[in-house]
């Protein structure tokens, strides 16, 4: 075989190989010998019968039955942040079609109206506690749709079911009067931020795990707004894990298990469900 030859029959291979890429670059990692694994998040937070309150971040509980039923239908199995963990750490199998159904804040109306939809469809889900709120309303046992948000009693009640996951979503940084969410201020240092976020971030996880017995792998942060400075913090308390407001298809690769900055799309009212989930779940 001559030298021209050789060079044909060499670009015809690295053509059929940039297609290759091309075709499985989002399942196929770098090494060509293990695929990654893609995992849509869907984030919601209020869930109201009251049709004047629904918008952006309030769906109806008939709405979110229907989303269930349709990831369910589909082939679509809610997991876990641990279970993510324990694919990348221990090789644990993941379901065929796995999905994040998260919720953020811990509103009482999450144990109400989701809950029970949760365990008709045996379905896991992510509930992100705000601590202050938990125990404010512990303590005065007030239970409103509306605004209250879940006690500790309900939330262990949920997680003993199995179906959910316990998360931080911070004791007091739910806020944008002073910073925005956990983001760190112009001018503050890199060490004080630091450890007010240690702070913070500590004095919820003792009171989840005082309250439920369990410990949070995951930081989801609060309005979604992330400063860099903070991975060293969770890296320093053990979270193995963060979760945005980003929308995006996250993939997991036990080659490289980065779990921070999980991706989810919020859901608001307004799409049926199978118009929502055609633009959000894996082509």
């Amino acid at each position: 075989m001559n030298f021209k030859k050789i060079l044909v029959l060499c670009i015809y291979i690295l053509i059929i190989a940039v297609y290759i890429l091309g075709e499985f670059g989002d399942t196929v990692s770098v090494s060509g010998m293990e695929q990654s694994i893609q995992i849509p998040g869907v984030m919601y937070h209020s869930i109201l019968k009251d049709r004047t309150r629904l918008g952006k971040y309030v769906i109806t509980p008939t709405q979110f039955e229907e989303d269930i039923k349709h990831l369910t239908d589909n082939g679509y199995t809610g997991v876990f942040i641990s279970d993510i963990i324990n694919y990348v750490e221990k090789g644990t199998p993941l379901p065929e079609k796995p999905i994040l159904i998260t919720f953020d804040d811990g509103y009482y109306n999450n144990y109400l109206y989701a809950y029970p939809i949760l365990q008709k469809y045996n379905t896991k889900a992510i509930i992100s506690i705000i601590g202050k709120y938990s125990e404010q309303f512990s303590e005065s046992g007030e239970e409103n749709a509306y605004y209250t948000h879940i006690t500790w009693e309900q939330a262990k009640e949920m997680a003993d079911s199995g179906l959910v996951e316990l998360q931080n979503h911070s004791y007091d940084l739910h806020s944008l009067e002073r910073r925005k969410g956990s983001k760190k201020l112009s001018g503050e240092s890199d060490y004080d931020y630091q450890r007010m976020l240690y702070s913070d971030l500590h004095k919820n996880d003792a009171l989840i795990y005082e309250n439920t017995g369990y410990k949070p792998t995951a930081f989801t942060y609060p309005f979604g707004f992330v400063s860099p400075e903070s991975k060293a913090v969770l890296c320093e308390m053990g979270y193995k894990s963060s979760i945005l407001a980003e929308s995006g298809i996250n993939k997991i690769s036990r080659e490289n298990p980065n779990l921070y900055g999980l991706k989810r799309v919020n859901r608001p009212y307004g799409k049926s469900s199978a118009e929502f989930f055609k633009d959000i779940l894996p082509k």
